[in-house]
């Protein structure tokens, strides 16, 4: 019974929730940099997280069923329009909290550090109950969540543990050191953009010198470029005021250093977007593959192998295939072919997205074949008499795609990006596989609505039997294909930074190299 609703809010789950993972870390990130710090960052995504599982444990039907005058048994239409509501904004929270995290704490553990590059005693032990716990509660979850079948005690049980948990980090406020913001990158680009529009009327001046740059600027300087010339106008110093009176106002002089930054992003852009279209083709992999192995048979012989088998082989394919594009970019030396590393990753990378998809859509056609072939369109819940490793090879293509896509993507940005915007790399994959989230829904949308036209019968039913999902992958094949020569031309044209990489290593996101200031004081005080 409890089965039959899981599976109904599964796909709002899958997909909703990794576009609003994506937008929230660059927001939260935002945030700290510029307003809160990451104490009352964490502070404030711990009570969203608490909130967010206690709502989601309030979306089940027996919660409030007398209160919302629906039924409280664990089916679709037992969910009324109240639990809808509480179902979605505890998603909008779970992710604020999960990105607040994910933003802030390894961040904020640094900052406890003492001058000796050790934490506080008090905070140590804190930590340590914490992380114990954590590890207690997860083993005892593992252990026990499946055999209990109430998905109101499932979501129950995790919301109280985060609430003890959100308290017990509050209690330890005043012993913390807390940092005040240092601003964040993103507000120096919108800061050229009004500097230079202010500027509007002004001829950029032939001669560099002319503009405006800071000599104690804190950034490493930037070389002088001359395409973009319209964004130079932010730097151009006014004749009628005097400059100690402009460098007052942030707003209206730039220095070409954060000009050139603002350059470099802009020419990114092209590349970026074609980056979204591997995420489109990776959401697949979580969405309707899954939905295919739920209904393959999961036995060789005698023997049931679980499903999670499958997923076990892609995660080790991913760890392999980045693990061979390291290697590969640091095989290349101290050349200057270093720099095009990530260039030739990430079109190996798109290169797996086509054939993943043409796998994929014969594997599905094979399966449509064997499920008319039993007589079970009609009969969406009875298992495939086909084995589940005939997927194998689509989600070790997609292994691959993720794989060497990561780490590529990683790479090209720490090569081409602004120093300052490097903090923000961390999220940046998961921010490009988010938008993909989003083109997946509207791909599958505008898909659909396209293949029902002359009276057609739309790719998407309402069961996996009755739709068409190979047409659907081999549609994808085909502009995955696009997509690929279109970067190819993007990456030719593009002017690329020379290397500053010595020898890769595998990405560690959540990671940051950024200093901390020594300026710390209590969050009470």
């Amino acid at each position: 019974m409890y089965g039959s609703w899981a599976s109904h809010v599964r796909q709002p789950l899958s997909m909703c929730f990794g576009e609003l993972l994506a937008y929230c870390h660059y927001c939260l990130q935002f945030i700290v940099d510029t307003v809160m710090g990451n104490y009352w960052m964490l502070l404030i995504s711990s009570f969203a997280y608490s909130a967010g599982l206690g709502f989601l444990t309030m979306s089940t039907p027996p919660v409030l069923a007398k209160a919302m005058g629906t039924c409280s048994e664990y089916k679709p239409e037992c969910i009324g329009d109240g639990q809808q509501i509480l179902f979605y904004t505890a998603l909008a929270l779970i992710a604020i909290g999960v990105c607040g995290h994910i933003t802030s704490w390894g961040p904020f553990m640094a900052e406890q550090l003492n001058e000796r590059g050790e934490i506080d005693e008090g905070t140590f032990w804190r930590f340590f109950c914490s992380i114990l716990a954590v590890i207690i509660i997860t083993i005892v979850a593992v252990i026990a969540l499946p055999y209990i079948k109430p998905w109101s005690i499932r979501f129950g049980i995790p919301a109280i543990c985060t609430l003890v948990a959100t308290l017990l980090f509050f209690t330890g406020s005043c012993s913390y050191n807390y940092f005040l913001p240092q601003g964040s990158p993103l507000t120096t680009f919108v800061r050229v953009f009004v500097a230079s529009t202010s500027k509007f009327l002004y001829a950029s001046p032939k001669d560099v010198k002319k503009l405006y740059e800071n000599p104690t600027f804190e950034l490493e300087l930037v070389p002088y470029t001359r395409s973009l010339r319209c964004l130079d106008k932010a730097a151009i110093i006014v004749p009628s005021k005097t400059l100690e009176e402009q460098q007052k106002n942030r707003w209206r002089l730039c220095t070409v250093t954060e000009v050139e930054e603002t350059k470099t992003i802009i020419r990114m852009i092209p590349v970026w977007l074609t980056f979204i279209f591997c995420g489109v083709v990776s959401s697949i992999g979580f969405t309707y593959f899954i939905e295919q192995l739920d209904h393959l048979n999961p036995k060789v012989g005698r023997l049931k192998v679980p499903p999670i088998v499958l997923l076990w082989f892609y995660d080790q394919a991913k760890t392999k295939c980045g693990e061979f594009y390291v290697t590969f970019a640091n095989s290349l030396g101290e050349s200057g072919s270093r720099k095009i590393a990530p260039a030739i990753g990430i079109t190996v990378s798109m290169i797996f997205a086509i054939l993943c998809c043409i796998t994929a859509a014969k594997v599905e056609n094979r399966r449509l074949g064997v499920v008319q072939k039993h007589g079970l369109i009609d009969k969406p819940d009875e298992t495939v008499p086909m084995t589940m490793f005939w997927l194998l090879p689509q989600f070790l293509l997609l292994a691959a795609l993720d794989g060497i896509f990561e780490c590529s993507a990683v790479t090209f940005f720490i090569d081409q990006a602004p120093i300052s915007t490097r903090r923000y790399l961390p999220f940046f994959v998961s921010g490009v596989f988010g938008v993909g989230v989003l083109g997946s829904v509207l791909s599958v949308y505008v898909t659909g609505k396209i293949s029902e036209r002359g009276g057609k019968l739309n790719w998407f039913q309402h069961t996996l039997n009755r739709s068409r999902l190979d047409k659907y992958y081999w549609t994808l094949a085909w502009l995955a294909a696009i997509n690929l020569v279109i970067f190819i031309v993007v990456a030719i044209f593009y002017r690329y930074k020379e290397s500053e990489l010595q020898d890769l290593g595998a990405p560690e996101f959540g990671e940051t190299d950024e200093p901390f200031d020594d300026n710390a004081k209590c969050c009470c005080c």
